[in-house]
């Protein structure tokens, strides 16, 4: 089956659209891709959102995110079933809501295309965390790339998550797939940067390496009790938005150095002995926080395009193979992944 997956994630810059074709099971075959960057207006609204839950106030917001993920449809081959993930503007797993701006159903009305979405809340509903949920794609794509080797998937976007492969295991055995945040990604550092820099982000960490690091401020931040907690477990984008504000007093570079070692510790502090490193998303792109998180665990992680792939396309590709597991009502999340009670099949289904 094809499947086009979408993801707008929460650095808001635009949509990620990929062709997947699989079972749902395996993958047959990753094709065709396409990134529609939001206008700056769609930015501005989006980003003005963020924390809000459902209600009044949202529908402008509504209209860009509908739009441009209509666009990124028609951008590839009509697919047979689309996994549309939609916005995220607030995930509270402590008190079991998220809040995925989208509408699976006026995205079905405007492609003509089968579509599955709000992949969350029935994983939310089984006392999971709702997130990560790309943890049993990575478990496919594992194979799909012959690993046979224990794996970290390190995916590096606005938060920063893991999932722990055994790939010489089938998904559904115990102990071949874990996952769970670590905590930031880009987030901190970009919000940073757009805020005291006018710049969207600290182009391959060249800032960060200039400066400082506060270590007393890094040292600080992960004693937040959330980093002693084992997974499965989940954060809000902006949940550790406080060193932010202790950071406006340094200056530019020594603040952003601060930010990137926090960002690299928090990830090494979830690191399982033994394993392959392979890493995705726009963070893969920095390379101080690379060299960073080199240093932490003791081995060069590899950016996941050495493998041949495209690294900011996993997440899209990702949904569309979820969707295909919710048309065959495989499961999206497991108790590993994300604490759910049993394992969860999550998603709607709009025709």
């Amino acid at each position: 089956m094809r499947a086009v997956g979408l993801m707008s994630g929460t650095s808001m810059d635009g949509v990620d659209a990929a062709i997947i074709d699989t079972d749902g099971r395996t993958i047959d075959a990753l094709g065709a891709t396409a990134f529609l960057a939001y206008p700056p207006e769609a930015q501005a609204e989006l980003r003005a959102r963020l924390g809000c839950w459902p209600g009044a106030g949202l529908a402008p917001a509504h209209r860009h995110v509908l739009h441009l993920h209509a666009q990124a449809v028609a951008a590839l081959p009509k697919p047979d079933v689309v996994g549309f993930h939609g916005q995220t503007l607030a995930h509270d797993p402590a008190n079991a809501r998220t809040h995925q701006l989208g509408d699976g159903a006026a995205l079905a009305r405007l492609t003509g295309c089968k579509v599955v979405w709000d992949f969350r809340s029935a994983d939310m509903a089984a006392g999971g965390q709702g997130a990560p949920l790309v943890p049993l794609y990575h478990h496919a794509l594992a194979r799909f790339l012959g690993l046979t080797r224990r794996t970290v998937f390190l995916n590096l976007g606005g938060v920063a998550n893991i999932s722990i492969i055994e790939p010489n295991l089938p998904d559904s055995a115990p102990g071949a797939v874990a996952a769970h945040d670590t905590g930031p990604a880009s987030a901190l550092l970009d919000d940073f940067m757009r805020t005291r820099l006018g710049r969207p982000y600290d182009e391959n960490g060249a800032l960060a390496a200039s400066g400082q690091v506060q270590t007393g401020l890094v040292s600080a931040a992960l004693a937040d009790p959330w980093f002693a907690r084992t997974g499965p477990k989940s954060a809000d984008r902006n949940q550790f938005h406080g060193l932010l504000a202790q950071v406006q007093s340094l200056p530019d570079a020594d603040a952003a150095a601060t930010l990137s070692a926090f960002t690299a510790a928090s990830i090494a502090l979830a690191a399982p002995d033994g394993a392959d490193w392979l890493v995705m998303g726009g963070g893969r792109r920095n390379a101080t926080l690379m060299a960073l998180l080199a240093q932490h665990l003791g081995q060069t992680p590899r950016a996941i395009d050495t493998l041949g792939l495209n690294g900011d396309m996993i997440e899209a590709q990702a949904f569309g193979y979820l969707a295909v597991r919710v048309l065959h009502g495989l499961p999206t999340s497991l108790p590993s992944t994300t604490g759910c009670a049993r394992p969860v099949c999550g998603g709607r289904i709009a025709a």
